[in-house]
């Protein structure tokens, strides 16, 4: 079964690969002899999955993962294309770490990796980086990871320094001063536990004054893990506007909320934190309605040493990328949602997002393929999971669709 969202594909098919691109679907290209067949019988075909926040921890955090693990993980979850936060050590603000990163992820194993440059000096808010050498390095967008800029002239100027170019701004609303000191969502759950809360307009408040920015500069601003319904009401009101603005969400925030903390897990210690149940709610329907434009699977991982304390002292972050198919797939089957419209999720609508050519299986688009039988289920454990990272609030969890074939540029690299 093919389905290919960016072109409207829904049934059985044949797909054909030559020279690492689409060669045919359905009819076989003239003079096209098969060196290689996948028997897909029973499974999907559809395009690799592009993720829209993986962090890959190099360079500066190679013992809590490394390139080959995290790209190993890409590769048995389906992923393709990627992006990488700029939240490294040092920060992706200079053209030669962005050449080193990309260099490194040239190997043809590895899913394709897209940086998001540094939009300030070091994350720290202060001096505009030189984003256009960046860009000519090779990122395809600019941001601050989960580091606010304060100053909002900081804020403007780089908007405005980011529109004279067409360079996309991806930014998370947080309010540093309202969620300070806080670990949780400020709500039942963090009172009963006695955890430091962050309050809803910590996300609003902020999502405000980047709004009323992108409006006057013109920016085209991506909000990155959008995690309230309220924060949600206000990207829609924006768009209504005339505003450009898209949203993701993290894939960890479709199923969970604050009651799943349970006794203090600090797998669940997220950022943003995991809110309430109806806040949850308002992300599935926004995601099926169009109003979030895509998943992420907010790939974090984070080493044991960093998990194993205390919820309050423990490192935020959860591994995403192996699960990122699973759990949409398991969110569609829990809203009703067609597949064709889940599977653009996390292929096509994130490319779009970030600009990119992929998310399709075009005649002559890169062969870039994820095949999975929807009806495997998947044990999560830590024996399961590729990543170094074996931190997911999904331990445990037995979850739909099990991806049999991963291909880039027409190359098995998983299978």
């Amino acid at each position: 079964r093919l389905i290919d969202p960016a072109n409207d594909i829904d049934r059985k098919a044949d797909v054909f690969v030559a020279q690492g691109r689409i060669a045919g679907v359905g009819e076989s290209p003239a003079g096209f002899t098969a060196t290689r067949t996948l028997d897909a019988a029973g499974c999907i075909v559809c395009p690799g999955l592009v993720d829209l926040s993986a962090r890959l921890r190099e360079p500066g955090f190679e013992y809590r993962a490394t390139l080959e693990s995290e790209m190993a993980a890409a590769a048995a979850g389906g992923v393709t294309s990627l992006a990488c936060p700029p939240d490294t050590d040092p920060p992706l603000d200079e053209p030669g770490l962005v050449e080193m990163l990309k260099h490194r992820a040239r190997l043809p194993e590895f899913a394709k990796v897209y940086p998001i440059g540094a939009l300030t000096e070091k994350l720290e808010g202060k001096r505009l980086t030189e984003m256009a050498e960046l860009a000519e390095a090779g990122c395809v967008a600019f941001g601050q990871a989960t580091v606010p800029v304060v100053d909002t002239q900081v804020l403007q100027r780089a908007m405005q320094y980011a529109s004279t170019f067409g360079f996309p701004v991806w930014l998370q609303a947080q309010d540093p001063y309202l969620a300070r000191n806080g670990v949780a969502h400020d709500g039942e759950v963090a009172s009963r536990l006695g955890l430091g809360g962050i309050p809803v307009v910590a996300e609003t408040i902020a999502l405000a004054g980047i709004l009323h920015l992108a409006r006057a500069t013109g920016a085209r601003v991506h909000l990155t893990r959008i995690s309230s319904a309220a924060g949600l009401e206000m990207v829609a009101a924006a768009r209504s506007a005339g505003i450009q603005v898209t949203c993701d969400v993290a894939i960890h925030h479709l199923h969970l909320s604050e009651g799943d903390i349970g006794w203090f897990d600090p797998h669940a210690r997220l950022d943003p934190p995991l809110r309430s149940l109806a806040d949850r709610d308002a992300l599935r329907a926004g995601l099926a309605a169009g109003t979030v434009d895509a998943l992420c699977s907010d790939h974090t991982p984070v080493d044991d040493d960093a998990k194993q304390v205390p919820f309050a002292e423990a490192e935020s972050g959860a591994t995403g990328l192996e699960l990122l198919l699973p759990l949409t797939l398991r969110w569609a089957a829990e809203m009703d949602v067609p597949l064709v419209k889940a599977i653009a999720r996390i292929t096509s609508d994130p490319a779009r997002v970030l600009g990119i050519a992929a998310g399709s299986l075009s005649v002559g688009a890169p062969a870039d393929i994820c095949v999975f039988d929807p009806e495997a289920r998947v044990a999560v454990s830590r024996e399961h999971l590729r990543s170094q990272g074996k931190n997911t609030p999904f331990l445990g969890a037995e979850l739909p669709g099990r991806v049999r074939w991963t291909l880039v540029d027409g190359v098995p690299v998983y299978g």
